[in-house]
């Protein structure tokens, strides 16, 4: 009778506080920390298959620490984003989803990777010139990937899935498609450093 009595207390607990992250005034917060959350898991993930592999020695905390402030300017994106098109675009029909899927993938993916490439060039310290060259070398290989995983599940996310956990599946599908970023992302950077080796 006390686990019972237990478990539903935190049962309580857990609905207060789903309650009130997932509310109007707190989503954006919601929102930003999931996106940051999931973006540092998504290199640590990355980074730990690399050691495993021998391309790398130790984990490097201010890569996994930059994919994580990238997190948070592309879930501010994500957030505003989505209000957007659910402003625009309210009804659940076939052809308002399939609006949505494609407004989502030619304006939203060229500018979430852009915006990922521009936050990762300041953080990193570069030139506008070396970011502009690493969007040409690698946002294309970005971009390819977001049309084999996205359209799918920007399908059931439109059309299933309440408003308020837009950017939380968004995220959750985003795990590993932030592996493959982080593998993208810093591809070049690894090879060159071992070749000087």
């Amino acid at each position: 009778m006390r686990y019972r009595e237990q478990w539903i207390s935190v049962q309580k607990v857990i609905s207060r506080w789903h309650n009130t992250a997932f509310s109007r005034k707190f989503l954006l917060y919601t929102n930003i920390g999931i996106s940051i959350s999931l973006s540092m898991l998504g290199d640590t993930l990355e980074q730990s298959y690399e050691r495993y592999k021998g391309d790398i020695v130790g984990w490097d905390r201010t890569r996994t620490l930059r994919m994580g402030i990238s997190g948070l300017t592309v879930g501010i994106v994500c957030h505003y984003w989505y209000q957007y098109l659910d402003y625009m675009y309210p009804k659940r029909t076939i052809h308002t989803v399939i609006r949505k899927i494609l407004l989502d993938q030619f304006i939203c993916s060229p500018f979430y990777i852009s915006v990922f490439f521009l936050t990762m060039g300041i953080l990193e310290h570069k030139s506008w010139e070396e970011v502009q060259e690493e969007i040409k070398d690698k946002a294309v290989t970005l971009y390819a990937a977001e049309w084999t995983v996205w359209p799918a599940a920007q399908f059931i996310n439109f059309f299933f899935v309440a408003p308020r956990y837009r950017v939380f599946y968004d995220n959750t599908v985003s795990l590993g498609y932030d592996v493959f970023t982080s593998k993208v992302k810093y591809k070049k950077k690894q090879n060159s450093d071992t070749e000087t080796d």
